[in-house]
């Protein structure tokens, strides 16, 4: 941060909610709007590489996928399927020589290994402990066992967002996620994307996906423990102990999508847009203070980059606005083949940042 801005106070004023999201990648930013979605990156040659690509979206396709608790599991799935392209141009791009970037077939591997120890970590790992401390199972003392295996989730959780933060590469992301959050706030306040103007504001947002995934969490312990799991048990005529216990994680596989719906609906449809109500600050503050070990004070070359993605983001925003009025603008470079098109009125959502 420029000595300038240390000295300045946070400028305070009228929020403008916006749809605008993002998160953080290897040595960058992507950004997404309403029509499209843009990733910037700085090269080890300090330049800034910015692309941007049209955004597909499901829901537009059918009106059930915008329905509530569904529009949450769409908005997820769309949310990481960028992430993963956003990943794979970061991850082409940031390392310092041709042997230390990634090819796609890295990435893949990368990609699917993080899914299998995810479910290990926070699925399997948690049901077998919870099993071992209190010496039950979730079919024979439901009211003990599912609180357990919450905790232990979120104690698992929380583990490894504090390893994975002492990791160097990972310790800058977390920087630009902090200059991802600023930017936001930056802009929600109507203020100029300039450098000493996003420094003024912190690193924490509402509509973390941080806050977003301790939600997830809460929420689970409670929908888990509406899981008849003895009866489920007891109809499939399962009695041993280990054969309980796969009921209940393929139970919670199954039922994810809905926790993870009622979560978005918490997290950011509503809290999200009243986020000055007092009762939404104290709702959220859990999260908001997880989201000091996610996100760290970003340098001003950080902050350039997310800049160049939001300022992506909205010169689409901006042009379409344009062409709304009727206005004549200048035509778009040509798309990627594989993008297609949003409507204007049709990709409302509120996604994660």
């Amino acid at each position: 941060m420029t000595d300038t801005a240390a000295k300045l106070p946070v400028l305070d004023g009228p929020v403008t909610h916006t749809h605008i999201g993002g998160q953080a990648v290897l040595e960058g930013i992507m950004m997404r709007g309403r029509y499209n979605w843009a990733v910037a990156v700085r090269t080890p040659d300090g330049e800034i590489h910015c692309e941007e690509h049209d955004l597909a979206s499901g829901a537009t396709k059918h009106s059930w996928m915008r329905w509530p608790v569904v529009r949450g599991c769409v908005a997820l799935v769309e949310t990481l399927a960028l992430a993963m392209q956003a990943f794979s141009v970061s991850a082409s791009l940031a390392g310092d020589s041709e042997e230390e970037q990634l090819t796609s077939k890295e990435i893949s591997i990368t990609m699917a290994l993080g899914a299998v120890l995810a479910i290990v970590f926070f699925i399997l790992l948690p049901v077998w402990l919870t099993n071992l401390v209190t010496q039950t199972t979730a079919a024979n003392n439901p009211l003990l066992w599912n609180p357990v295996d919450g905790l232990i989730r979120v104690a698992a959780f929380f583990a490894y967002i504090w390893a994975i933060g002492r990791i160097g590469d990972i310790k800058r992301v977390f920087a630009y996620h902090g200059a991802e959050h600023k930017t936001i706030h930056a802009y929600e306040h109507n203020l100029p994307l300039d450098t000493d103007v996003i420094q003024r504001y912190e690193t924490l947002h509402v509509r973390c996906g941080t806050s977003f995934l301790l939600m997830v969490m809460i929420v689970a312990i409670l929908v888990f423990s509406l899981v008849p799991v003895r009866l489920i048990a007891a109809s499939m005529g399962l009695t041993a102990g280990w054969q309980i216990s796969l009921i209940a994680i393929v139970s919670r596989l199954a039922l994810l999508p809905v926790v993870a719906g009622l979560a978005y609906e918490i997290t950011v449809k509503w809290a999200g847009n009243h986020s000055e109500n007092p009762f939404v600050r104290v709702l959220l503050w859990p999260g908001l203070q997880m989201q000091r070990m996610t996100t760290a004070e970003p340098d001003d070359s950080m902050v350039e980059v997310a800049v160049a993605a939001m300022s992506a983001i909205v010169a689409r925003e901006d042009r379409e606005a344009a062409l709304a009025r009727g206005e004549v603008v200048e035509p778009l470079e040509p798309a990627e083949p594989a993008d297609t098109r949003v409507p204007a009125e049709a990709d409302d959502e509120e996604p994660l940042t």
